[in-house]
C-alpha cells in the first residue's frame, strides 16, 4: 500500500452504512428509482442502482405498421420531447425512402427544434433543476453554504441585476422568486415559437417525412423572430446567474467538484442538418453528419474518439445485463450488413428483438426494466457506458472538440465554443464563451444547459436569416415526393433535448419489420451491463461525496438529487424515501415546497 493510501485509509472512521432509496423519481420514460448505501461515517455513496418499473414496448407494437406512420406513433414516447422522436423517425425513413426534403423545410424543422430546446432548457434548469440550488433548499440543507452566500457579491451583477448569491438563490425560489416566475414566461413565449413551425406541442401535426405542412409565409418568420428577441435578455442573465452560483458552490464546498464526477464518456448525435450537405444516403452519412451545426462525436478521457455517424452507428450494442429481456442472439438478423457493406452486429438495434420478461426485481441479478446500451470501442475492445451530459454538455464538448461549426453567431475553436448574441432589450450585444471544463460532473452538467439555450438562440437566428431569404427569393417548396419502398432500412441520429436519439428501421412488404427508438433515457438510466459495468446515474452516484449537513435522520438526499437531475430525468417531482428495512420516512424532494410553506420532510407523500 502506498504512502497516501496509507494516509486515505489512517483518515476513515468506521463505516456507518444506510440504505436510502428514491423510488419513484418521476420522469417521462419509466418510473426512476435510485437505490444507495450511504456511509454517513464517511460521507460518500459507496453502492448505487438505478431501476425503472414501467414497460412501454413501442418496439414492440411498431411492428407491421405502415412506415410513413412511424413519426406520429414516436412522438407519444415522450410527453416532453415527442417532436425530437418525429424529427428522428424522419431522418430514418428518408434515408429508407431516398428523399431529401427540400431547403426551407429543413429550416422549419430546425427552427422548431431550436424552439424546443429553448423551452424545455429554460423550464427544466429554472423550474425544475435550479429548485435544488434555490435559497429555501440550501437552508435545509447547507446553512453554512446560504451564511456564506449572503456575503458573497456576484460577479455578474451588472448583467443580471442581482447583488449577492443569496440573492440569486432567491430568485430561484419556487413560486416566489422573480426568475422562476420569469422562466415560466419566456417558456410559453418559446413554446408559441415551437408551435409556429411544428404546428402542435409537444406532438407536432406538421412535420412529415419528405418535408412539412407550415405555412411558409414571411410573417410566419417575423412572428418567431419577434418572439425570439423578447427572450434574449433573460437568455444572457440565465448565462451569468448560473456562472455565479455553480462557480460560488466550487468556492464555498472544496471537492464539490467530485459530485456526480464519472469518467469522460460522452456520446453526442449530432443536431440541426445541414441542408446544403445532407442528402439522407447513408453511404454519405460520415461526411454530412460531420456539416450538422451541433458535431457529432465520441469522447473518451476527453479524447475525440471519432466523429464519423456510419462508426457511431455500427458501434451501437444493445446489452441486456441486468433488465427484465430475453436474449436475441440466436435468432435470424434482420440486418447482416449496412449499405456500405460493413458487418452489423447482432445486438446492434437493425437487428434486435424485444422479449419481455417480468420478474421481480433482485439487485443481485436484474433489477430493471431499461436495457444497457453501449457503444463498442473497437480499439480498446471495451463496451462503454457513455452518457448525455444531460444532453448540452456532451453537445457542446464535441462541437468544441471538432471545431467545425462556424456561423455569424457561433464559432467552435477546438477547445471551447464562443456564442455571440446581438442586443436585446435591455442588454447590449454579448459574446460567450462555453470552455471544456476539466470534470464531467453534476456542476458542469447543469452549468452548460443555460449555454445551450444561449447556443440555440444564435441558431435560431441564423435559421431565420436562411428561411427569410428563401422566402423572399420566391422559394417556398416545403415538400418532396417519394415512393414507399418494399424493402429498405434506415436509421436517424438526433439530439433529443437531453441527449443522444436515434431511430432504426427495417422495412419487408412495405411494413415496418423491425423499429428501435434509442432516447437518452436508456444510455443514462441504464442498470448493470452484461459485463459488470454500472450505467451513467449509477456510476456517478456511486463513490460521490456527501456534503449536506444533515443527519441520516433528517437527510434530505440532495448531493444525490443533484447529481441525478443533472441528466434530466424529466419531472422530478414526488420522491418516497425510506430508510432500511424498518425505519420509513417520506421526504419531499419536489419544486412544490414554495407553496407548502417548507423545504423539509413531511408525513405525506410529496407530489410534483
Amino acid at each position: 500500500m502506498t504512502a497516501t493510501a496509507d494516509r486515505a485509509m489512517a483518515g476513515r472512521r468506521t463505516p456507518q452504512v444506510v440504505d436510502m432509496s428514491w423510488d419513484p423519481i418521476t420522469r417521462i420514460i419509466g418510473n426512476l428509482g435510485i437505490y444507495t448505501k450511504i456511509d454517513f461515517a464517511n460521507r460518500e455513496v459507496t453502492e448505487c442502482r438505478s431501476t425503472s418499473s414501467l414497460f412501454r414496448g413501442y418496439s414492440v407494437f411498431m411492428r407491421g405498421k405502415d412506415p410513413r406512420d412511424a413519426g406520429f406513433i414516436t412522438s407519444r414516447i415522450c410527453g416532453i420531447c415527442g417532436d425530437n422522436h418525429t424529427t428522428c423517425s424522419n431522418y430514418a425513413q428518408q434515408m429508407a425512402y431516398g428523399v431529401k426534403p427540400p431547403p426551407l423545410a429543413e429550416h422549419i424543422t430546425n427552427l422548431g427544434e431550436a424552439a424546443e430546446y429553448l423551452f424545455d432548457h429554460t423550464i427544466f434548469q429554472d423550474n425544475l433543476v435550479f429548485v435544488d440550488f434555490c435559497e429555501a433548499m440550501v437552508r435545509a440543507t447547507n446553512p453554512g453554504v446560504l451564511a456564506k452566500a449572503e456575503r458573497t457579491e456576484a460577479p455578474h451583477g451588472h448583467v443580471h441585476g442581482y447583488r449577492t448569491i443569496a440573492d440569486i438563490m432567491r430568485a430561484f425560489n419556487p413560486f416566489e422568486g422573480a426568475v422562476y416566475k420569469e422562466a415560466l414566461r419566456v417558456s410559453r413565449i418559446t413554446r408559441e415559437m415551437f408551435c409556429l413551425m411544428e404546428g402542435r406541442h409537444v406532438h407536432p401535426s406538421t412535420l412529415y417525412p419528405g418535408g412539412v405542412g407550415t405555412m411558409p409565409s414571411p410573417t410566419t418568420f417575423t412572428d418567431y423572430l419577434s418572439r425570439l428577441m423578447r427572450t434574449l435578455d433573460f437568455v444572457k442573465k440565465s448565462v451569468s446567474m448560473n456562472d455565479d452560483v455553480f462557480d460560488f458552490f466550487y468556492e464555498a464546498l472544496p471537492g464539490y467538484e467530485e459530485v456526480g464526477r464519472r469518467r469522460i464518456m460522452l456520446g453526442c448525435w449530432g443536431a440541426w442538418q445541414n441542408y446544403q450537405a445532407c442528402d439522407y444516403r447513408y453511404e454519405n452519412m460520415g461526411s454530412w453528419g460531420k456539416q450538422m451545426f451541433v458535431t457529432p462525436g465520441v469522447i473518451v478521457d476527453g479524447e475525440l474518439v471519432t466523429n464519423n455517424l456510419v462508426d457511431i452507428n455500427l458501434g451501437m450494442r444493445i446489452l441486456l445485463g441486468s433488465s427484465f429481456y430475453e436474449d436475441w442472439v440466436n435468432e435470424e438478423p434482420f440486418v447482416t450488413h449496412d449499405p456500405l457493406g460493413n458487418p452489423v452486429d447482432m445486438r446492434h438495434p437493425w437487428n434486435q428483438t424485444t422479449v419481455p420478461v417480468p420478474q421481480k426485481r433482485d439487485f443481485e441479478g436484474n433489477y430493471s426494466w431499461v436495457m444497457s446500451p453501449r457503444w463498442y470501442d473497437a480499439q480498446s475492445g471495451q463496451h462503454l457506458a457513455l452518457d448525455t451530459g444531460g444532453g448540452p454538455l456532451a453537445r457542446l464538448w464535441s462541437t468544441a472538440l471538432n471545431g467545425l461549426v462556424e456561423t455569424p453567431y457561433i464559432k467552435a475553436t477546438g477547445h471551447s465554443v464562443r456564442i455571440s448574441l446581438p442586443r436585446s432589450e435591455q442588454l447590449p450585444e454579448m459574446t460567450f464563451e462555453w470552455e471544456i471544463p476539466k470534470w464531467s460532473n453534476t456542476i458542469e452538467r447543469d452549468r452548460a444547459r443555460p449555454y445551450f439555450v444561449a447556443y440555440s438562440a444564435a441558431m435560431a437566428l441564423e435559421f431565420v436569416d436562411r428561411a427569410l431569404s428563401l422566402v423572399r427569393a420566391g422559394d417556398t417548396k416545403i415538400f418532396s415526393d417519394y415512393e414507399l419502398p418494399d424493402e429498405a432500412i434506415g436509421c436517424g441520429f438526433h439530439e433529443a433535448v437531453r441527449g443522444v436519439l436515434s431511430h432504426h428501421l427495417v422495412i419487408k412488404d412495405k411494413k415496418i419489420a423491425n423499429y428501435h427508438p434509442y432516447p437518452p433515457t436508456p444510455w443514462n438510466a441504464s442498470p448493470r451491463d452484461s459485463y459488470g459495468n454500472p450505467g451513467p446515474y449509477e456510476d456517478a452516484v456511486q463513490g460521490q461525496p456527501i456534503f449536506e449537513e444533515n443527519d441520516p435522520d433528517n437527510f434530505k438526499g440532495i448531493d444525490i438529487m443533484r447529481t441525478v437531475r443533472s441528466f434530466d430525468p424529466c419531472l422530478p417531482c414526488g420522491v418516497h424515501m425510506y430508510l432500511g428495512k424498518d425505519k420509513e420516512l417520506q421526504q419531499l424532494h419536489s419544486p412544490m415546497f414554495g407553496a407548502g410553506g417548507g423545504a423539509g420532510a413531511g408525513t405525506g407523500a410529496g407530489h410534483g
